[in-house]
């Protein structure tokens, strides 16, 4: 269904709630085969990763530190994810690489717009970390951001523990309603809290899909990329 997709995966996605662990290695392992299903059938794939898992900006306020140096340590969190799930994926036979907005050699690249796309073109796996390299923008930002840049069909926004966008917080209504189709601008108009509204903002005027998926169950990646009616899909203009 889609040719050029990116993915953006939550931090907390990776986290192994049980053990209370940074890392699940299962669920790592899961994404990098679910991952590598889509590479196998000729699908270029970008991937955010946000840093949940690592750092949230709430601990910033209680130790301390100023807003912006939080921002850097998210961003650092986000290459510490990318880099994981690069391994993963090499280790199953995908070729794949680490741009980031802050450079951190030799584990990644400076991130280049152009050598993405030349490196998607190729098939290989490209995983941009370091956010937007600027503080203030979130995970969500610097994923619409990568997805315009790569001329991405698609951003699969995969929700830790959420099956899609709802007309109310679902954690707080038992009669909240998930919404199949929705316009990028309704969720602006309604303030919906799919994702950070900056970022649908910047995003509204493309003809870019966002789909929006529970990601607790990893074959909802080719389940949603190969066009299963699963979660929501927003729109330009619809």
């Amino acid at each position: 269904m889609y040719k050029r997709i990116l993915l953006k995966l939550s931090g907390e996605a990776l986290a192994d709630k049980v053990q209370n662990q940074t890392f699940n290695c299962q669920k790592i392992s899961s994404f990098a085969k679910e991952i590598k299903q889509l590479h196998e059938k000729g699908i270029e794939i970008g991937i955010v990763i946000g840093a949940g898992n690592i750092w949230r900006g709430k601990f910033a306020d209680l130790i301390g530190i100023d807003y912006e140096e939080a921002d850097y340590m998210g961003m650092i969190g986000t290459i510490i994810n990318s880099v994981a799930l690069a391994s993963a994926l090499k280790k199953v036979g995908v070729p794949s690489l680490v741009m980031s907005a802050i450079n951190i050699d030799p584990v990644t690249i400076p991130y280049d717009p152009e050598l993405a796309r030349q490196k998607l073109k190729e098939k290989t796996v490209v995983v941009f970390g370091g956010g937007t390299g600027k503080p203030y923008f979130t995970t969500d930002t610097a994923a619409t951001m990568r997805a315009i840049e790569i001329e991405a069909d698609v951003i699969l926004m995969g929700k830790y523990g959420v099956d899609g966008v709802y007309d109310t917080d679902p954690r707080n209504n038992s009669d909240a309603h998930l919404l199949k189709k929705i316009s990028h601008q309704e969720i602006i108009d309604k303030k919906l809290e799919v994702m950070d509204l900056s970022a649908v903002e910047l995003i509204k005027n493309q003809s870019i899909d966002i789909r929006v998926f529970n990601m607790n169950d990893p074959t909802n990646i080719n389940k949603v990329t190969f066009g299963e009616d699963i979660g929501t899909t927003i729109k330009k203009g619809e």
